[in-house]
């Protein structure tokens, strides 16, 4: 049997139990477009990253808060579920929520590529378009394989209307509604 969005390989409410059980495991799981899959752990360098980018945006925005690994519903028709490195959203926009939450006052999503072999896919392709279609305003990508930042901006339903990509070193702006500035170097460190 194809897996498609429209011939899930499960429902969503069964995923959901699946990926308590499994994250009382250690393991992390997401269901984007219809297909299961599972998240590496993060490693050190990865969650420096997610430190120092929360840092930025507790400077720059004060009034926005990046809630790291928060489970999301994502896609259309809220089929599906992830849980990005970060979310960037004012306080208190996930209170009350459950342990997948509706992503209606987020700003912009984050990932951060970890060194297993289905980040290409999963971080670069169906997370990009699950976002899009569930109309996050910014996806930032830092893609330490490429030693790259992406931000996909300009949701248009189905997929990113515009990419920015900068290698690390450079400065990078996340265009409004995030309006935050800053520069990549420190990026650099975290990479093999």
């Amino acid at each position: 049997m194809t897996v498609t969005e429209d011939r899930p390989q499960m429902l969503a409410e069964e995923f959901e139990r699946i990926a308590a059980a499994a994250e009382r495991e250690g393991v992390r799981m997401e269901f984007i477009h219809g297909r299961l899959g599972v998240k590496a752990v993060p490693d050190g360098d990865h969650d420096e990253i997610i430190r120092w980018l929360m840092k930025i945006c507790l400077q720059q925005r004060p009034d926005l808060w990046l809630y790291p690994e928060r489970g999301l519903h994502v896609e259309r028709y809220r089929k599906g579920n992830a849980k990005p490195d970060g979310a960037l959203a004012p306080e208190g926009s996930f209170a009350g929520q459950g342990v997948w939450a509706d992503p209606d006052q987020v700003v912009m999503l984050v990932e951060v590529t970890s060194y297993d072999s289905d980040t290409d896919k999963r971080d670069r392709e169906e997370k990009p378009r699950a976002y899009a279609q569930t109309g996050i305003p910014v996806y930032l990508l830092i893609d330490r394989d490429s030693g790259e930042t992406l931000v996909h901006t300009e949701p248009d339903g189905d997929s990113y209307a515009q990419l920015t990509r900068r290698p690390f070193g450079r400065t990078i702006t996340l265009p409004d509604p995030v309006g935050i500035t800053f520069d990549t170097s420190a990026l650099k460190d975290w990479v093999r």
